[in-house]
């Protein structure tokens, strides 16, 4: 089992900044790739990052440019760095870390989720 614990989440204007942080416990060494999720009311859960070890950042084309992940190749921290936020960037973001057994089988852990919310 992995344990995911987000932190950096709150209120900011539009233009504003905001880093989310996310540590991993547990079974870390078992983690290929660590990213982050959101979740607006009423809409799906959506991809905002992602990355795996050795591999090159995964952006979705809405915060390419904006938003920045970062973290350790160990896969037991992940950093989102957010930048120019838009209202529409409000969600609960989620980290998430991902084990895979082989090719598109694989295990989700998921944190608590941290609400960031941008207002105009």
């Amino acid at each position: 089992q992995v344990q995911l614990v987000e932190s950096g989440g709150g209120l900011v204007q539009a233009g504003g900044s905001l880093r989310l942080s996310c540590a991993a416990s547990g079974s870390t060494f078992s983690v290929n790739a660590m990213g982050w999720y959101r979740q607006a009311p009423g809409k799906q859960r959506e991809l905002v990052a992602t990355f795996s070890s050795g591999g090159s950042p995964n952006y979705a084309d809405s915060v390419k440019g904006r938003f920045t992940i970062s973290g350790d190749n160990a896969q037991t921290t992940v950093y989102l760095q957010m930048n120019s936020l838009k209202p529409e960037d409000t969600a609960i973001y989620y980290c998430n870390a991902r084990r895979y057994w082989r090719a598109s089988v694989y295990s989700d852990y998921w944190g608590q989720g941290t609400q960031v919310t941008v207002s105009s």
